[in-house]
């Protein structure tokens, strides 16, 4: 019989898809012992070191050039992307998951992608096609049920504020490198946009030496772990699964994320959303759906041909670049 050989881009995906879900959980673990902007700056810190390991261990032209800056509009792209995306965005998540149990975090992170496609409309000239309103208002509506759905020890409404606020930064930043990724390659765009965000995470640098001299071992394996998996490995993963794999295809993989972080925080943390905030997250992954194309709308047959929606590459291509925290 026969051996199959591994597929190593689904392999990839996956180990995504699971470093991203156990980011939410190792949040959530080391958030007793660390501030948010500390937790932050140990995390982008050993990211950045990783990333130079990843590189020098890829040993390939293209990502040798990791280290060159990017010049001109793409640097200030990447850096806006990485003060947005990597540096702001990781301090005020790890400040809502103090607020707000891991499943609930996970669950309103899926309205970033919502965010996307409602300003790519607006500033890329993407337009608004049926699905995406649709998409959009079930999206909505799924938001609504997860913030009003209270009733659980473990979230309060500044926790589901301080997300929405992590939501919208994502989706910035997301759109920001969408547009760099034209001139600069996804290593690059990874290690200089984690580089960026460390430096506006250096102001908490004095409250990091008084906090990690005091925090357990096990607290600051979960800062480690944070910066190595989550950020530096799932990123290149990401980047080597996206390069081999359908778009859409790798769009339904990161529906995965809420539910492994509900089933995760349930039996790691003794922590479960409610009920309502479930069916809302359930609400709001078909209004994602919805948008990415990935759940067909019925249309109405016509015999005039309907022209190709403008700016439908640039959608196509934004798909191929959304990530999650």
């Amino acid at each position: 019989m026969t051996r199959q050989p591994v597929n190593l881009s689904t392999l990839a995906a996956t180990v995504t898809v699971v470093l991203w879900a156990l980011s939410f959980i190792a949040i959530r673990s080391a958030g007793h012992a660390f501030t948010p902007g500390v937790m932050a700056l140990g995390r982008l810190a050993v990211a950045v070191v990783a990333l130079v390991a990843i590189v020098i261990t890829l040993r390939r032209k293209r990502s040798r050039s990791a280290f060159i800056p990017p010049r001109g509009r793409a640097l200030a792209l990447v850096v806006a992307y990485g003060v947005a995306w990597f540096g702001a965005y990781t301090v005020v998540l790890n400040w809502a998951e103090q607020h707000i149990d891991a499943g609930t975090a996970a669950l309103l992170v899926n309205f970033a992608p919502i965010l996307v496609a409602v300003f790519a409309g607006f500033f890329l000239g993407e337009g608004f096609s049926p699905p995406l309103v649709i998409g959009i208002a079930i999206g909505f509506v799924g938001v609504v049920l997860i913030t009003f759905g209270g009733g659980s020890a473990h979230a309060d409404w500044l926790g589901v504020g301080l997300r929405l606020l992590a939501a919208l930064l994502y989706a910035a930043g997301v759109l920001l490198q969408k547009v760099a990724l034209g001139a600069v390659d996804a290593v690059s765009a990874t290690f200089w946009g984690a580089l960026a965000g460390l430096v506006v995470t250096l102001p908490f640098l004095p409250a990091a030496i008084t906090e990690v001299g005091q925090g357990s071992a096990a607290d600051l394996g979960w800062v480690v772990f944070l910066g190595v998996g989550p950020t530096a490995v799932a990123f290149t993963t990401w980047a080597y699964a996206l390069a081999r794999t359908d778009a859409g295809t790798m769009a339904a993989t990161t529906l995965v994320v809420p539910a492994l972080v509900i089933i995760l925080s349930w039996l790691l943390l003794d922590e479960v959303p409610t009920g309502l905030r479930i069916a809302g997250g359930a609400l709001s992954l078909a209004g994602v759906a919805l948008t990415r194309g990935l759940i067909p709308v019925p249309r109405r047959r016509s015999g005039v041909p309907r022209p190709v929606a403008r700016g439908a590459r640039v959608e196509s291509e934004l798909k191929e670049h959304e990530i999650e925290p």
